[in-house]
């Protein structure tokens, strides 16, 4: 008979416990109170924000209200689902990065007191204990199974939300990796951090650099912190939130979390509570009023760090989006600053590079346009628009003996400060070789030898130097242009009458610094007013187009080429590089034009020693027939002392050749390959003088060996009066 007697307690408990749960409804608030005053010393972290606060009552009156449902329920029935607000509440932990165990421990402490509460209710509805008992055991078995339930979908709610924030934060860091220094320009990757972290991560982002980490010299010491604003964007039009504009500059107070966190370099999460507005976020007092409004609650200083150097500050707000910042969106903020910071240092040190290469590289090059009696030039030198940076392109005009000129381009393999240093390097030797005359080919053969030389010298890590060079000399007295390359495209040439192609009889030799392998030299005739147009591969080859393409416009260019060789440049660059160029670009074009045979005299001589006062009287007559008869007497001295050494150590056939140009130039050839040096004549020595007189007398003189020997010359500079008439036009 104990089990009708079993049953029909149960049954009497559970009425029990229906009539508790009727007694205690209209105290739900009452007794949610009661269970928040209880958890107020333990969890402080439920009252640091309303809208925790609010929830947190919500979410505990619902609780409350869930239980006293199961308990009015059918004897048998499930645990119901955890209420919408215990949900939510579970959420805004995960966003808030409060641990789970702290979540769970809240909610057994919570349903304890409640627990604790029904207890003491049960004796104001009956006095027998042990029904109290037989109810109390039963409350506690449904309350825990309650608690069990809701707590395992809670948890699943948590973790949910939190692989949510994680994925938002995996894919925030993709997004910055893949987003953030796409460009070698400290502005655009600073705009790049604020453009990916006001996406979904912060309402305001700003990006401060110190002046000391934008120019090396400094507007002032770096223990001033003076800052410039250099990006910032804002969920909201406008950016109202920031005082500032991008490129004014400013300071924050000296006690400021800002500071703080530039000389330490530790980043700092700042909440601002209340109307709490400090003087580093709101510098005045209407600006205050602005971010009351908006709403502004927290703020992440993150200074950017870079190989040991602190180079600023960036600021993340949060105003509009209500889950303040947390550690571990300090943490994100942190990564993705670091990635930033990095991008902007390669920024910083490629712009300075640049401008040390560029400024390198524009010394190294000729400065103005060169005037010359043989040809008319105009230039244009360009440097890379891309990663790339700064190269070896450069460019020449080097005047000559006997009124002729060499034209000159080349490009070194590489970028940056190796590749304009390396392009000083041959241009200064490539003068030099120009200096003492040599035919093009040979003048390659020893800049071959520079640059194996240049490669020997250097550390691996610098890499293997390597460059192309064509050199082409115009003589204007025969109107025939020489030149070789090594490597480098042919010069377009255009004639009075038509434009030729590449020239085909132009043998390209190999890069400068292969060694061994031969140059050629060739030659041909140039009608004047001939174009000569030599340029660099990156005036017409690009990633988006190939060279045949290249070439094709540039001989449309030329076709209808106006008088003006600026204009010339100008068409062409407009025409080939409408954009930044992708490499660099060296232009030189230049007109040709003939010397007058009324400027040219020449005189063969017989290998006799009687014939060199023939010589001295056919240079005095020519010059009278030119005017300058004032040089009658320098001139005569110099002939005469070249004429003797080609007769007494050179080789027939001999000539004397006068040229009268911008200056007065005297040469003696002849067929020997042995060249005279000047010498410290003793006092008893009958010989030796020669050159040192010739040397005295004229502005410059020389020797140029050729295929059949030399040629001995010298140069000098014409009266005032006759220079100007002396010109060819």
């Amino acid at each position: 008979m104990a089990f009708p007697y079993i049953r029909t307690m149960g049954t009497e408990v559970d009425a029990f416990l229906g009539q508790l749960a009727r007694h205690l409804r209209p105290q739900v608030e009452k007794l949610a109170g009661l269970l928040l005053q209880r958890l107020n010393g333990e969890f402080p972290e439920l009252w640091e924000n309303a809208d925790i606060e609010a929830l947190t009552l919500e979410e505990t009156a619902q609780h409350v209200t869930a239980l006293l449902d199961l308990l009015e329920a059918h004897p048998g029935a499930s645990a119901p689902e955890a209420p919408p607000a215990a949900l939510d509440i579970a959420r805004l932990y995960a966003r808030r990065g409060i641990p789970v165990s702290r979540l769970l421990r809240a909610y057994r402490l919570g349903h304890l007191s409640l627990l604790e509460q029904l207890q003491a209710e049960a004796p104001r509805l009956t006095g027998d204990w042990h029904m109290i008992n037989l109810a109390t055991v039963r409350l506690v078995a449904i309350g825990f199974d309650y608690v069990d339930r809701s707590s395992e979908e809670v948890v699943t709610a948590y973790q949910e939300e939190r692989d949510r924030l994680l994925q938002r934060r995996f894919a925030l860091t993709d997004r910055a990796s893949k987003l953030i220094g796409t460009t070698l320009d400290i502005t655009r990757t600073a705009e790049e951090l604020t453009e990916v972290c006001t996406e979904d991560f912060a309402d305001l982002v700003t990006v401060d650099l110190l002046d000391s980490a934008l120019d090396e010299t400094g507007t002032g010491p770096p223990e001033a912190l003076t800052q410039r604003r250099v990006a910032q964007r804002s969920v909201l039009d406008d950016c109202p939130e920031s005082p500032l504009r991008v490129g004014g500059t400013h300071t924050y107070p000296d006690d400021s979390e800002p500071v703080r966190a530039l000389t330490t370099g530790r980043s700092v999460l700042h909440h601002i509570a209340g109307t709490e507005m400090p003087t580093w976020v709101a510098p005045s007092e209407s600006h205050g009023r602005v971010l009351r409004d908006l709403g502004l609650h927290s703020v992440l200083l993150v200074p950017l760090h870079a190989r040991g150097e602190i180079l600023g500050l960036v600021q993340f707000v949060r105003h509009r989006t209500s889950t303040p910042f947390d550690d571990d969106d300090l943490r994100l903020a942190q990564e993705i600053a670091s990635r930033a910071a990095v991008s902007i240092d390669n920024a910083r040190r490629y712009t300075h590079e640049r401008s040390t290469a560029l400024a390198l590289q524009r010394t190294l090059l000729p400065r103005n346009t060169v005037n010359h009696a043989a040809v008319e030039t105009a230039a244009r030198y360009l440097p890379a628009g891309s990663r790339a940076g700064v190269g070896g392109d450069w460019y020449d005009v080097i005047p000559l003996s006997g009124a002729r000129v060499a034209l000159v381009v080349g490009d070194v393999v590489g970028h940056g400060l190796h590749a304009a240093a390396t392009m000083g390097r041959l241009r200064t030797a490539v003068r030099a070789f120009a200096d003492i005359d040599l035919m093009p080919d040979e003048l390659l053969t020893h800049l071959d030898d520079v640059v194996i030389r240049m490669q020997r010298e250097e550390s691996p890590d610098e890499g293997e130097t390597s460059a192309t060079c064509l050199y082409a000399i115009y003589d204007p007295v025969s109107r025939r242009c020489s030149l070789a390359s090594a490597g480098h495209v042919p010069p377009t040439v255009v004639t009075p009458s038509q434009i030729s192609e590449a020239l085909p009889e132009v043998p390209v030799g190999p890069p400068l610094g292969l060694g061994g392998l031969p140059f050629e030299t060739a030659e041909f005739e140039l009608p004047e007013d001939s174009l000569l147009v030599l340029h660099t591969d990156g005036l017409i080859a690009g990633r988006t187009r190939d060279v045949d393409r290249g070439l094709a416009t540039l001989h449309d260019v030329l076709t209808s080429a106006p008088d003006s060789l600026e204009e010339i440049c100008d068409r062409l660059l407009a025409a080939l590089l409408p954009g930044r160029p992708a490499d660099d670009v060296a232009l030189l074009v230049a007109r040709t034009r003939a010397l007058e045979p009324d400027h040219v005299a020449t005189m063969d001589l017989p290998p006799d020693p009687a014939a060199v006062s023939g010589a001295r009287r056919f240079a005095s007559d020519v010059l009278t027939a030119w005017g300058v008869e004032e040089l009658s007497f320098t001139t005569e001295l110099v002939v005469s002392e070249l004429v003797t050494n080609a007769i007494r150590y050179g080789k027939s056939p001999i000539q004397l050749r006068l040229i009268l140009q911008s200056t007065l130039t005297c040469e003696v050839s002849d067929a020997s390959s042995t060249a005279p040096h000047l010498r410290r004549a003793r006092t008893y020595d009958e010989g030796g003088r020669g050159l040192l007189l010739v040397a005295q007398c004229a502005e410059r003189w020389g020797t140029r060996h050729g295929r059949e020997g030399k040629v001995i010359w010298a140069e000098q500079a014409l009266p005032t009066d006759s220079a100007s008439t002396a010109e060819v036009t």
